[in-house]
């Protein structure tokens, strides 16, 4: 029953709606009190010749009233437990889904999407389930259950009531054992499901690599494994649950038994009616329910204990990134200054990050390139805050990005990552995102400087096309240019691309890189590239190697250094020219 102290905090907060809940819920279960009371009389009625038909009338006169007063008043405590529950499923998925967007990057490397789907789904239905059918319940097991006990002893015989509740205990204590078997069991199967969860979700993300790859067949394969672990886990708790209503109904029909038996010896010996026996025996089955109820509800508080553990468990997790106290939400304009000693990703032993000193000035270009590995995504992902560098700083205009909150600097940012997401929405809703409510002139525009334009209108529906699941009706220049678009559409002060260039051709990227230049005029842009020639035209170019500054300078000015940079330079631009004596012939 500890689900019930741990959600004792929205009980308060939907006290009103509870109490009339329970309060019509009680008086529901005082309303099926009556009939089997009226039955036992008629039954005399009958049995003693002294029925009249009007007197049968009234007695069921009074029957439909009381049946149309039942079903009223059960429908005001349904909407009333049940409307609060699925209140408090939709405060656990909102709380879950504000608690997602304010964690790090760190922690989803570390967790798998599945997992994440399962405790938003199976687990707050659990939780909800056991603030409606759990209190209604609890409730009803309750009030009905003393209710019938008091009937049948106060109107009927205390010495045959006591005599048949004799077996009562053994439900007491066997469901308290199934309980704890069911929590435990609950949990592993909620755990087997997650693990299913996220292989479709893999598998279904992943597809075009598996088919690559020929994998289908062993993907099933581990599909199938997933799935009878599922099956097998859920099975464990299927056979606990499987237990709980035999119990019951052994122990109801010893009750059964016990009455019937003495009953009869009573009437026998003349201390009771047929009537009154006949009454008993109609509220011995009404008490059927309560015990059932009982049963069903160490079943649905397990279930909702070992759920409600799991979401706490998650939302109690902290997020790496927050904003300092006192934070501004005003990102100033200027040159931006980066002054990095040393940062060590969580699971690493070596710097990503080394010795990184530079400044570029308000409207100027930095060019990042360097190996594979050699630090480039981190030193531009430190700008927006995806981790924290703690030895060092990074300034914005003379102020810390640290000093200013995490939605106003990421406001003032367009950042274009290497794996460009696309939404399963339309072209110009994913191009607006960052936007809402852009005009249509505006999400043009933007598709114009990123140069998908033209792409975009040779589509039957143009901007209303669907891009599908992550973009995967779009090639991979479409969907860089399509990111670009989305970062251009909110005109930041600082641009962010982040080898967003690679899937497009060399005329396509010079295209793109001029209508920046034209267009974004006093504006400061970072870009990291592969290939050279997307960053030539940068007023500052660093070279980074395990994560150290190496080279820096202009473009001329590494030619002359003759170093790594002007290696690589000559070398594609070999190869650009191979690659073009190759088309011509």
């Amino acid at each position: 029953m500890r689900i019930f102290l741990d959600l004792w905090w929205f009980f308060k907060k939907e006290k009103w709606r509870y109490i009339g809940g329970i309060i019509t819920l009680c008086l529901s279960s005082l309303l099926a009190m009556i009939p089997p009371y009226l039955i036992g009389v008629i039954v005399d009625d009958i049995r003693t010749r002294t029925l009249t038909p009007i007197q049968l009338i009234k007695w069921l006169v009074l029957l439909a009233v009381i049946g149309v007063m039942y079903y009223i008043v059960s429908f005001i405590w349904r909407q009333f437990i049940f409307g609060a529950s699925l209140r408090l499923s939709k405060l656990m998925r909102d709380r879950l889904y504000a608690h997602f967007t304010k964690l790090s990057p760190n922690f989803y490397h570390n967790s798998r999407i599945g997992d994440l789907m399962a405790h938003a789904t199976n687990d707050v239905t659990a939780v909800e389930d056991a603030a409606g059918d759990g209190v209604f319940t609890l409730v009803d097991s309750l009030v009905m259950g003393a209710l019938v006990i008091i009937s049948m002893a106060s109107l009927i015989s205390w010495k045959l009531t006591i005599i048949a509740l004799i077996p009562m205990p053994i439900i007491g204590i066997m469901t308290r054992y199934y309980g704890s078997l069911l929590h435990k069991r609950f949990h592993k199967a909620q755990e087997a499901f997650s693990n299913l969860n996220d292989k479709v979700q893999e598998s279904i993300s992943g597809t075009r690599v598996i088919k690559a790859f020929g994998q289908q067949e062993v993907q099933k394969d581990i599909f199938k494994l997933e799935s009878d672990d599922v099956v097998k886990k859920n099975f464990a708790v299927a056979k606990v649950d499987a237990l709980f209503d035999p119990t019951i109904t052994f122990v109801v029909v010893i009750c059964y038994f016990l009455a019937l038996t003495f009953g009869s010896m009573f009437v026998v010996h003349g201390s009771m009616t047929i009537g009154g026996l006949t009454s008993f025996t109609l509220y011995l089955g009404q008490l059927v329910w309560p015990m059932l109820a009982f049963g069903f509800l160490f079943n649905i508080v397990e279930r909702g204990s070992a759920s409600y553990d799991r979401i706490v468990k998650l939302l109690a997790i902290q997020p790496d990134i927050v904003d300092r106290a006192g934070a501004s939400k005003n990102v100033p304009s200027g040159e931006v200054t980066y002054h990095i000693h040393q940062f060590v990703y969580q699971e690493s032993e070596s710097p990503a990050l080394k010795d990184i000193r530079f400044t570029i000035k308000q409207g100027q270009t930095l060019g990042v390139v360097g190996k594979t590995g050699s630090g480039k995504t981190t030193l531009l992902k430190a700008m927006i805050r995806e981790f924290d560098c703690r030895e060092g700083d990074i300034t914005i205009g003379g102020r810390s990005i640290y000093d200013m909150t995490l939605s106003a600097l990421r406001g003032a940012i367009g950042y274009v990552p290497q794996d460009h997401f696309l939404f399963s929405a339309t072209i110009g809703e994913n191009i607006a995102f960052a936007k809402p409510g852009a005009s249509k002139e505006e999400i043009e525009h933007a598709a114009k400087l990123a140069h998908i334009h033209a792409d975009i209108i040779r589509f039957e529906e143009g901007y209303d096309t669907l891009v599908g699941e992550r973009g995967v009706t779009l090639s991979g220049g479409q969907k860089q240019r399509i990111s670009i678009a989305r970062a251009l559409i909110i005109d930041p002060e600082i641009l962010i691309l982040d080898d967003s260039l690679s899937a497009v051709d060399a005329q396509t990227e010079e295209a793109i890189l001029t209508n920046l230049k034209e267009n974004r005029k006093n504006k400061t842009t970072f870009i990291s590239a592969h290939r050279l020639s997307a960053i030539e035209h940068a007023d500052l170019i660093l070279v980074l190697e395990d994560g150290k500054i190496v080279e820096r300078g202009t473009h001329e000015e590494l030619m002359k250094d003759k170093g790594w940079y002007a290696e690589m330079y000559q070398n594609q631009q070999l190869e650009s020219l191979v690659e073009e004596g190759g088309k011509i012939s």
